[in-house]
């Protein structure tokens, strides 16, 4: 299967934590960081999710909110790394953030937060990502 979104993060189940609909499923990334996604209890157990199976943490990338070290959120999902590319287009700048290892986060941002943000390659940023945007894939 091939999906148009632009963040496609290979990891492993470490952790499902089944509630009454939902079941949290936290997959560990190359490099140490990881990443929780909230998805259907029915979506998990289609899906096969044990802890150590392989798994991709898929998002778009107009999901993805950036910001500096030094904010306190509610998201669960928070990957801070370097900016390893920053291209401006004529409204949105594609910005894409090395997280760990191997592991690179997109994010698509108005041309106004990336000033505001003074947002280069080489300067550190992180990526907020809801638990609820994150969408699971297995092989």
């Amino acid at each position: 299967m091939k999906v148009s979104a632009r963040n496609q993060l290979p990891g492993e189940v470490r952790e499902l934590k089944q509630g009454a609909v939902n079941t949290e499923v936290v997959i560990g990334l190359p490099g140490g960081q990881q990443i929780v996604s909230m998805i259907t209890n029915t979506s998990a157990e289609a899906l096969g999710l044990e802890e150590g199976r392989p798994a991709y943490a898929i998002i778009k990338a107009s999901s993805v909110i950036l910001h500096d070290d030094f904010l306190r959120t509610s998201a669960r999902n928070n990957l801070c790394g370097e900016i390893i590319r920053c291209e401006r287009g004529a409204v949105n700048t594609e910005v894409v953030l090395e997280v760990g290892g191997d592991t690179r986060v997109t994010a698509v941002i108005t041309n106004d937060s990336a000033d505001e943000l003074a947002l280069a390659e080489g300067r550190r940023a992180c990526a907020m990502i809801k638990a609820s945007s994150v969408i699971i894939g297995v092989d």
